[in-house]
């Protein structure tokens, strides 16, 4: 490893042959997102935990049908063979969840969004779901797919009457569809599984008709597919289900081109854009910005990508809506919650897990399309990432904790579902405390014991942020893989998002994944080094951002309209 100075020497020679180089187009100015701009530029107190190893060990446990550990088993098999003739399996959606398990509803009631997360994010890890401890797990997800109601897509349950039963409370589009975003990542990060192409298009082709139908009006609480029609209950009107349809027909149209699921998408995605106020809950809406940023860049298409951040970081402000949903700000206690998403409103605030870390699902790639925002979305993740590890019951004080005497049940593998500003529960101790580690098993269900307020279904997604999040050798400065979940793309480089919050410039390490390599940076629109095959100084500007592609050394760039060329590989927009 070579030292500081080394780094600046080597630094200072790349600048010097960068200002020989011949011009890439002009360095991209970015764009504020003022919620982002009010977080802090260092949070504090700052620790970064090893997201991976945090992913491996939990689909290790999570899948083992005879764990040695304190909570037990959290998997089971299906028999009912419920839409598709094969053994299918549950996952707990929280620890202990007396609606569930082998024995109750026969073991029938277990939730897609939790087992499809586990096993994307155990995919992005390198883990193969295909032939695990003997099971094809990414072929048992089928039975999901709901053929027996006539809706022909991935729904949350294999059987929603079932689901009703237990505890459900009405027909959620978001329940409905983001299944489906599910199933077309699973089946990106795992192809050719029998019968998973049927599923794929059938969804496509059902979103199609769907979305023919809505014609640019998403102004309901859910849509029925085998009936074709929408539909309004007591749940809010859900109009970011479009991201949701926009995202999966987007992904169909990269996989099959067919020209009407590129059609649908776009009406979709402009079903989303024309909206006039923030709809934002959970993660559909940015999907959808992710969605649109990719059309914008490889179609010619113009949404508004400032308005839809804007939209999800300040939250829906329509009472008719998920009023109070957006993303977090501000210091709870001595933790900055920063970046977390939730209800902003709910006691002073109220984040939860899955919901922050799906999030960098979509918003880390969209860089590569529009860099305009790779500041925002660099000190977003930041802060996000460091506050994501409360929810871990060892990564935060005991006295901010609801069961600090149980952190050793799963060794801190299963999170807390929530961490709220202050206890909903009353228990004394808690009384002041803030931030406050917590779940809503017992709220939901007052039979389920205090253990459920740990949650699978809240942390099934860390191998997204396992794969995603590496650090380097400046504290603070992370790595972050913009390939990992840019699903249904081109990705013949690596390509990285490296923020740099500290108040001068900084060196980093850059370590090539091999060979010789030249480093490009497409906000600034220069090579940052060349020719290099060991780790090498990369410097970084005082808070500020940079987009790099490792490209084969030697790699000739030329320009193409809006684009960058590379190899015949689209690099950079313009």
């Amino acid at each position: 490893m070579k030292n500081l100075n080394t780094y600046f020497l080597i630094s200072i020679v790349s600048l010097l042959s960068c200002s020989q180089e011949r011009n890439y187009g002009e360095p991209v100015p970015q764009t504020r997102i003022s919620r982002i701009d009010s977080m802090p530029e260092f949070p504090a107190p700052y620790k970064m935990i090893d997201w991976k190893k945090k992913a491996i060990d939990y689909d290790a446990y999570v899948f083992d049908f005879n764990p040695d550990m304190p909570a037990g088993s959290m998997i089971w098999l299906d028999n009912s063979q419920r839409n598709l003739p094969q053994v299918t399996f549950g996952l707990y959606t929280a620890i202990n969840d007396v609606r569930q398990g082998p024995h109750n509803n026969n073991g029938e009631f277990h939730e897609s969004l939790n087992s499809l997360a586990a096993l994307l994010g155990a995919g992005l890890m390198g883990i193969d779901k295909t032939d695990q401890n003997g099971y094809n797990f990414v072929k048992m997800i089928q039975n999901y797919f709901n053929s027996g109601n006539g809706w022909n897509i991935m729904m949350n349950n294999t059987n929603p009457e079932v689901a009703m039963l237990g505890g459900g409370y009405g027909r959620d589009w978001w329940y409905d569809v983001l299944p489906n975003v599910l199933f077309y990542a699973l089946s990106d990060v795992f192809p050719g599984v029998e019968n998973a192409d049927y599923i794929q298009r059938t969804i496509a082709e059902q979103f199609v008709r769907a979305d023919s139908v809505l014609n640019g009006n998403y102004d309901y609480s859910y849509f029925d597919y085998s009936q074709m029609e929408g539909k309004i209950n007591h749940i809010p009107l859900q109009q970011d289900a479009a991201g949701g349809h926009g995202y999966v027909l987007y992904s169909a149209y990269q996989k099959y081109k067919d020209e009407r699921y590129l059609r649908h998408a776009k009406s979709a995605i402009a079903a989303l854009n024309n909206q006039k106020e923030s709809r934002f809950y959970e993660i559909l809406l940015p999907m959808g910005i992710y969605t649109a940023a990719r059309l914008n860049a490889e179609h010619g298409t113009d949404y508004d990508i400032t308005k839809m951040l804007n939209w999800t970081f300040e939250g829906c402000k329509d009472p008719k809506g998920r009023f109070g949903w957006g993303v977090i700000v501000g210091k709870w206690g001595d933790y900055d919650v920063s970046g977390l998403q939730g209800s902003i409103v709910d006691g002073g605030g109220y984040a939860f897990l899955m919901n922050s870390m799906k999030m960098a699902w979509p918003l880390v790639p969209l860089v590569k399309y529009d860099t305009r925002f790779a500041n925002a979305i660099g000190k977003w993740m930041l802060n996000n990432i460091n506050a994501s590890r409360l929810f871990f019951p060892d990564e935060i004080d005991d006295k901010n904790q609801w069961m600090p005497e149980l952190k050793g049940y799963t060794k801190s593998l299963v999170a807390y579902e929530g961490l709220r500003r202050e206890d909903i529960f009353g228990k004394p101790e808690l009384k002041g405390v803030h931030p406050v580690a917590l779940g809503d098993g017992p709220n939901w269900n007052p039979l389920n014991p205090k253990e459920s307020m740990f949650s699978l279904y809240s942390t099934s997604p860390v191998g997204i942020m396992g794969a995603m999040v590496d650090t380097t050798d400046i504290t603070g400065i992370l790595r972050l893989d913009c390939n990992v979940t840019d699903f249904y793309a081109a990705r013949p480089y690596p390509v990285y998002l490296y923020y740099n919050p500290h108040p001068e410039e900084k060196v980093v390490s850059y370590v090539p994944s091999g060979g010789k390599v030249d480093v490009f940076d497409s906000v600034s629109k220069q090579y940052l080094a060349k020719n290099i095959g060991s780790a090498s100084g990369i410097s970084i500007p005082a808070h500020q951002a940079v987009v790099l592609t490792e490209l084969p050394a030697g790699t000739r760039i030329s320009r193409k309209g809006n684009q960058l060329i590379a190899n015949g590989h689209i690099i950079a927009y313009q």
